[in-house]
């Protein structure tokens, strides 16, 4: 065998692993999350619902709308929502993404 028939051979065993695994990938669950990630990123948010707690368990505040979420190990929780940045530090954030409320997400 030549040089150039294992070059060849070579490249088209690496170019089959390639797509056997991008092709499992694509149908797992944290690439659908990634993709979400991504979808959130780009477009400015997701429809979402924010609700934030205090520490004995009542409601603070709920926000409702095109929500752009971060989150930190410090303890922060930030957002936009209608171009005005909110911030909670320290606070219990349940966050649910609305879906079937006439957003188009799938």
């Amino acid at each position: 065998m030549n040089s150039g028939w294992k070059t060849i051979l070579v490249t088209t065993i690496i170019l089959t692993l390639a797509i056997g695994i991008g092709a499992c990938c694509y149908n797992s669950q944290a690439f659908k999350r990634m993709g979400k990630d991504i979808k959130s990123d780009l477009g400015g948010g997701l429809d979402r619902t924010v609700t934030v707690y205090t520490a004995d368990g009542e409601i603070l505040k709920t926000y409702k709308g095109k929500i752009d979420l971060e989150t930190t190990e410090g303890g922060i929780v930030k957002f936009d929502l209608n171009g005005q940045r909110i911030m909670y530090y320290n606070c219990y954030v349940e966050v649910i993404e609305n879906i079937g409320e006439g957003v188009d997400d799938e």
